[in-house]
């Protein structure tokens, strides 16, 4: 029996390739996601101890500079969660872009999976045919020798 041989394989082999590279790109993009997330939710954190240390000061003795200076602390990490805020949604929007080249790889993959099926269906056939045309004419030799043996 002959050996199949997919013509397109050296195609098939690189969508595998492009595929895994898309998949590592996703994994990146993810996780640069997840370092803006921390940096944003330690932002917070952060902004959240100037509130209650203001909260404090307002309770206690008041020192106007104090209060000022924790003012002007709150109003700052307002504008650095906010530009923090935006890195987030960049890095959401190339997880996304990332994902949909995912998708579109995978989709190609699977596009020259079904080719190569296909072509080792056809392939199949053929040997199934050739294979029944060899046991016909050994068939029709075996027929005819025993033709001229009577």
């Amino acid at each position: 029996m002959a050996k199949f041989v997919y013509r397109m394989q050296s195609l098939l082999n690189i969508q595998y390739q492009l595929e895994n590279q898309a998949k590592m790109e996703l994994g990146r993009a993810q996780m640069n996601l997840l370092a803006e997330e921390e940096k944003r939710d330690a932002l917070i954190a952060r902004k959240d101890a100037y509130f209650e240390e203001g909260r404090r000061m307002r309770s206690d003795a008041v020192h106007v500079n104090e209060l000022r200076d924790n003012r002007n602390a709150l109003e700052i990490m307002d504008e650095l969660i906010e530009a923090q805020e935006r890195q987030v949604a960049f890095a959401e929007e190339i997880v996304e872009e990332a994902r949909r080249k995912l998708t579109e790889v995978m989709q190609e993959r699977k596009m020259h999976e079904k080719l190569r099926e296909k072509a080792f269906e056809q392939f199949r056939q053929e040997e199934l045919a050739a294979e029944g045309k060899a046991v016909d004419e050994l068939t029709s030799y075996v027929y005819g020798q025993r033709g001229k043996e009577d």
